[in-house]
């Protein structure tokens, strides 16, 4: 008896192979299908939505304005009266002012009044330690050379400001100290004037203006023989003695 199978094809021989070849497809459309992206149509439909809502403007309603027309133009005269000019004109005739070579000209006589001319002095202030003639300070008349009158004066002025000198009390409570410039000039009569100061407080500059300005009248300095004013600058100082 003849069997029905062929013994030469074996089933199960390649099974292994097509296990595999089946699993590899599997695991493949596995991977393809997570690979595919889905979009949600929701969501696009609210993005539309809101990008719409944010373009809507509101149209403001404008009303037309309707105007009068013009009014009509002012007719003309039905009837135009024409006016002959019955006068007769006159021509103004203008001369000329030019004159010609013909044209005799009188001799003119310009008469000048005496003008007063009145000669201004300038004012001239020469520096202390240049001038020619110092000023000469009560006291002082008996020296003869400029050098002697001129140390002079300097004890002079350093002895009034002794003597008159008076701590402000406010400034003593304050204990303010300190140097006061003073720079005044001695002028044409040998009174003081232009008095200057500047010191830390105004205290002190106020003292040292009242001990200035009380200085004795003196003789002028002179310079090429004529009275000037004379520039002249003193520091004060004001200490404390315990």
């Amino acid at each position: 008896m003849k069997p029905k199978k062929n013994p030469d094809v074996e089933i199960g021989r390649n099974s292994s192979l097509y296990f595999m070849i089946g699993l590899t497809s599997v695991l493949f459309m596995t991977w393809q299908s997570f690979e595919v992206k889905f979009y949600e149509e929701e969501s696009k439909v609210s993005e539309v939505v809101q990008l719409t809502d944010e373009l809507k403007e509101d149209v403001p309603i404008t009303e037309m304005i309707r105007t009068a027309p013009p009014p009509p133009p002012p007719s003309a005269p039905n009837v135009i009266e024409i006016v002959e000019d019955v006068e007769d004109v006159k021509e103004t005739i203008i001369e000329s002012t030019e004159s010609s070579q013909e044209t005799f000209i009188e001799d003119a006589v310009v008469r000048i009044e005496d003008v007063d001319v009145e000669e201004v002095e300038e004012e001239i202030i020469v520096p202390f330690a240049v001038i020619e003639h110092v000023p000469v300070f009560p006291g002082c008349e008996d020296l003869q050379t400029q050098a002697e009158r001129k140390e002079c004066f300097n004890q002079k002025v350093q002895e009034h400001i002794k003597e008159n000198f008076s701590y402000p009390p406010a400034a003593l409570e304050m204990h303010i100290t300190g140097r006061v410039y003073v720079q005044f000039v001695i002028d044409t009569h040998g009174r003081v004037s232009g008095i200057q100061k500047r010191g830390p407080d105004k205290l002190l500059e106020k003292e040292a203006e009242r001990i200035i300005a009380s200085l004795p009248k003196v003789k002028p300095g002179e310079q090429r023989g004529k009275a000037v004013n004379v520039k002249y600058s003193i520091p004060i100082n004001f200490i404390m003695q315990n």
